[in-house]
């Protein structure tokens, strides 16, 4: 998985894996059979570590406390570089986001959860009445996803050591724009 941060699921071959891992490519083979089956493999880790460090801490939090774990979790988590290329799903989605096969099917379907993760903790936090009833919580999560992407990305192509930081301040001011007034609730 730390191979493929770096160096991308297209670079990760059973043979660059066997010499990494200094064990036979036969054994490595038999084991995965493919490098498609290779790179489904580590796409499913990556998920744990993802599941484990980004979206299980949350649900100790309702409504718009779990939105904002949620969001404060995933930034940490590329922030701190759980892998060292970053948000793994985020760099797997740009290169395999035009390439058929499984294993972009696969990234599509995670990909999906965890935007259907942040727009059902939206939508919960709706229907508690912590954000407004005319917020287009789809969009909310969007946004949400945009903001982290473009993170990830300004931090590994530009080296930005803020851009955390301010995908952070941004996400959060688009949530309180969306939360419902304290008076109003009241």
């Amino acid at each position: 998985m730390n191979l493929a941060s770096l160096e991308g699921l297209e670079g990760l071959t059973i043979g660059r894996l066997a010499s990494t891992l200094r064990i036979s490519k036969s054994g490595l083979f038999a084991h995965f059979g493919s490098k498609e089956d290779l790179q489904c493999a580590v796409v499913d880790e990556a998920r744990d570590i993802f599941v484990e460090e980004v979206v299980h801490p949350a649900f100790k939090f309702r409504g718009v406390e779990r939105l904002r774990a949620l969001c404060e979790n995933w930034l940490r988590y590329g922030r701190e570089r759980v892998f060292p290329g970053g948000c793994f799903f985020s760099a797997a989605s740009l290169e395999f986001d035009d390439r058929p096969g499984r294993v972009r099917d696969r990234i599509v379907e995670l990909m999906k959860k965890w935007l259907g993760n942040l727009e059902q903790a939206a939508r919960d936090a709706q229907s508690a009445g912590e954000i407004r009833k005319e917020v287009d919580v789809h969009q909310l999560a969007f946004e949400i996803q945009a903001l982290g992407m473009g993170a990830n990305w300004s931090s590994r192509l530009f080296r930005d050591q803020d851009a955390y930081r301010a995908a952070h301040a941004a996400i959060l001011q688009r949530i309180d724009q969306a939360t419902e007034p304290m008076q109003s609730r009241e």
